[in-house]
């Protein structure tokens, strides 16, 4: 390493998700630098880098935000830190499974977890095909998204074959995408399991608003159709659910899930991890759907789940770290 003093890294790009981190960071004094990589250069030949741990908080929906050169270039600069010798929170290998959906199912199939049926294609025209043999209604997932980027629901197969005629899919890109089966939530909502340092944090139930959004197989989701029988849909950061859903709340999944979720951190080199499950209505059985790298922290933690989780974050950073506030001036 290029320092014996023990110093934080934050690799981000969203301006306004880690208000809260920073603060908290700011709060206690520890020494840290925000690392903005919406506009970042780095020489692989140095080695000297000024953080012995960094704590990668990159968004795979940058693209949204003008900020799609950030992506896969985040990427090669967590593998330069890791080479460096910095230990990352969430580095290279976890990003990597953050901006591929089919990474995330394939990681699924190999832990023998339920997951909604998918079908992968590169070009929109195969979107009809891949579908043959799924349960209607489906959507179609871009494979690098991020805040529901692209997604689109199909009720009927005619739906679908009509918005690859028109040209109207996105497939994202990396022009990939899914085509997944649409599956109906159990009691209209979602969980969103939090996990940190691979030990249970907190989850919570989503429950969509009446008025406008759907739970599909991958997110939160708001109608707003602009093909006949399709609905484009968004995820939503679990920052933004007071603000869209008709209620969150805290609550305790099965161990069984607990277990689960524990897996996919260990298997998928999770340091930080939010991964959503809903109970399918069609057959009472529990789906692994979706697997965030990036895990914001919901709004209004300490009265949804009773502590402050940026709290405990930077409680982690400061032990795996062994970061310290520097010592006051002698006068």
């Amino acid at each position: 390493m290029g320092t014996a003093v023990p110093r934080l890294g934050v690799v981000y790009e969203h301006p306004e998700w880690f208000a809260p981190l920073f603060a908290e960071l700011d709060r206690r004094g520890v020494p840290y630098d925000r690392i903005d990589v919406t506009a970042h250069a780095f020489d692989p030949a140095v080695r000297k880098i000024p953080w012995t741990i960094v704590l990668n908080r990159m968004s795979p929906s940058a693209h949204l935000r003008g900020h799609g050169q950030a992506i896969i270039y985040a990427r090669e600069f967590l593998r330069y830190l890791e080479a460096a010798g910095a230990d990352v929170i969430n580095g290279a290998d976890a990003f990597a499974l953050e901006t591929s959906k089919v990474t995330q199912l394939l990681l699924l199939d190999r832990l023998g977890l339920p997951a909604p049926r998918t079908r992968v294609i590169n070009h929109p025209g195969a979107a009809p095909a891949a579908a043959d043999g799924l349960v209607f209604p489906v959507a179609v997932k871009p494979n690098i998204g991020g805040s529901g980027a692209g997604i689109q629901r199909f009720d009927t197969p005619e739906a679908l074959r009509m918005a690859a005629a028109a040209g109207t899919l996105d497939l994202g890109i990396d022009r990939t995408a899914l085509v997944q089966e649409f599956l109906p939530a159990r009691d209209g909502h979602i969980v969103r399991v939090e996990v940190m340092n691979r030990q249970f944090l907190y989850a919570i139930k989503v429950y969509p608003r009446p008025d406008g959004f759907n739970l599909c197989p991958a997110d939160i989701c708001q109608p707003g159709a602009e093909v006949p029988g399709t609905t484009p849909v968004g995820d939503l950061c679990p920052a933004d659910l007071p603000k869209v859903a008709l209620r969150v709340e805290a609550y305790t999944p099965p161990q069984t899930v607990v277990g689960d979720v524990l897996e996919i951190a260990r298997a998928a080199h999770l340091d930080l991890a939010g991964v959503e499950y809903l109970v399918n209505d069609r057959d009472g059985r529990i789906y692994y759907y979706d697997v965030n790298a990036l895990s914001n922290f919901v709004t209004d933690a300490p009265a949804i789940v009773g502590f402050d989780p940026y709290a405990r974050l930077v409680d982690y950073l400061v032990a795996r770290g062994g970061l310290r506030a520097p010592a006051p001036a002698r006068r």
